[in-house]
């Protein structure tokens, strides 16, 4: 009976998609223009803190893009939901789409799939301050329950219905994941499914939300293409995979993402929230005029600092680190501060010492992989980052990305490796937490608070968004 469901609900969507298009969309090779079919969402496509498109559907795409060939350009087709994005490969707008699709029986009776990217779980996420966590899904009945139209979550739903016909939810449309979450934090909505990778990402923002259990299976993520669509286009596509998963580039990209979401917990998170608001904005006008003398961004530079010290001026660490940025005397020294204690002073200071990490790291390195390096340069020193990259190197993983770095930095403090390097011992999988913690925390700031304009017009933060 459930099969006779889908492939009803097949029918039904095929049908409804039959149109012929308008207009035959040319081929990549002949008008040199790469369709893309996408959705706005902060697992696939946005626009960032600094009016940068973004998102690692978008960069995979452009990426693919420079394989196809130098005169290839990109046209992203944004739809306004989920539900729309395969319909209008179907009806020949775009050559794929590329919008964090899971695999699903019935979607593979619509399209073709190219290789899995990333694998994810969903997850039933409720608020830990209205409902009792859910342990299975008959604990959802009677309670209000949406999902996004179109979305896995939806079908599985479906499937469901017969072995639990109590339990009611909504399909809405044009709302994403992130939105429903959002929700369900504000106790408009009782609870929702979304995948593990946004859920982690979402409970940055709203420590309230938790999640009850797995819904189902892991899920695997792919581009869609249309069965009758170009055939060299998918093989490139597959070829295009099987590099940058040989290369590492996938894996960079995953890091650059969601590599940082997992490192607070919900107390982390609600604390530095509450200090945003209550103690921030004392610091607010040192932070931005640290931002002109740097050109740092700010919010990475309180990220840093809340890091350090959680913003107490008064800080002082056994080892006599001191100050709302925790400088060294010797930093200090260097910096021309006289007083670590006073903020006006420190907190440039600390900009201009990050900046000097950077400028430390090779040209080379793109953002945002060259600031996480010099923040972990500014925790644990510029020779013991490099003795990290030269660890890298030797293991066989890539010196200049971060995250192959992460994973030899913790090994300065294993004599198997250390007694091989130049600069010896060091607590590495300090600097490591550090980094990722500051990510977490500077991707907070980069949703509540706004991105400060320069008084000097040609000085522009650098961000590694």
């Amino acid at each position: 009976m459930i099969r006779a469901l889908a492939l009803l609900f097949i029918a039904v969507f095929v049908a409804s998609c039959s149109k012929p298009p308008a207009k035959t969309l040319p081929s990549v090779k002949q008008g040199h223009e790469l369709v893309v079919v996408t959705y706005n969402n902060p697992g696939t496509y946005f626009v960032n803190g600094n009016n940068e498109y973004a998102g690692l559907e978008y960069d995979l795409v452009k990426l693919f893009a420079e394989q196809l060939g130098p005169n290839v350009k990109v046209k992203f087709l944004v739809v306004d939901g989920v539900d729309e994005v395969i319909p209008a490969l179907l009806k020949g707008k775009a050559h794929f789409a590329a919008a964090g699709l899971g695999v699903s029986h019935t979607r593979s009776h619509l399209v073709r799939f190219g290789p899995v990217y990333q694998h994810v779980q969903p997850q039933v996420v409720v608020n830990r301050e209205k409902t009792e966590s859910p342990k299975k899904l008959s604990d959802l009945v009677g309670k209000t329950l949406e999902v996004s139209t179109g979305s896995s979550a939806a079908e599985r739903l479906s499937e469901l219905l017969l072995q639990l016909p109590g339990l009611h939810w909504d399909e809405i449309r044009h709302a994403g994941a992130d939105e429903l979450m959002e929700k369900v934090a504000d106790g408009e909505l009782d609870a929702t499914i979304a995948n593990s990778h946004l859920v982690a990402m979402v409970q940055n923002y709203y420590p309230n939300l938790t999640v009850g259990f797995d819904f189902g299976l892991p899920e695997d993520l792919a581009w869609a293409f249309p069965k009758n669509g170009e055939e060299w286009l998918y093989q490139d596509a597959q070829a295009f995979f099987a590099k940058i998963q040989k290369d590492g580039t996938l894996r960079n990209l995953l890091d650059r993402y969601y590599g940082h979401t997992e490192r607070l917990n919900a107390m982390d998170v609600t604390n530095f929230l509450v200090r945003a608001r209550t103690v921030l904005p004392d610091f607010l006008t040192t932070f931005k005029l640290a931002q002109e003398i740097s050109s740092l961004d700010w919010r990475l530079l309180a990220a840093l600092s809340y890091q350090e010290s959680h913003w107490d001026t008064y800080s002082t660490s056994p080892t006599n680190v001191r100050g709302i940025m925790m400088l060294t005397e010797d930093t200090a020294d260097k910096m021309g501060v006289s007083n670590r204690l006073d903020p006006k002073q420190s907190i440039p200071a600390g900009a201009r010492y990050l900046q000097l990490m950077r400028d430390n790291i090779p040209e080379r390195i793109p953002e945002p992989d060259r600031t996480w390096l010099a923040l972990a340069a500014y925790n644990v020193g510029i020779a013991h980052l490099e003795d990290a990259r030269v660890l890298a190197q030797k293991l066989k993983l890539n010196p200049d990305s971060w995250a192959d770095v992460k994973k030899t930095l913790p090994m300065l403090n294993k004599a198997e490796h250390y007694s091989s390097l130049k600069y010896g011992f060091a607590r590495g999988g300090a600097a490591v937490i550090f980094v990722e913690s500051i990510r977490t925390y500077y991707q907070i700031l980069e949703k509540y608070e706004q991105k400060h304009l320069p008084v000097f017009p040609h000085l522009n933060a650098v961000s590694p968004a």
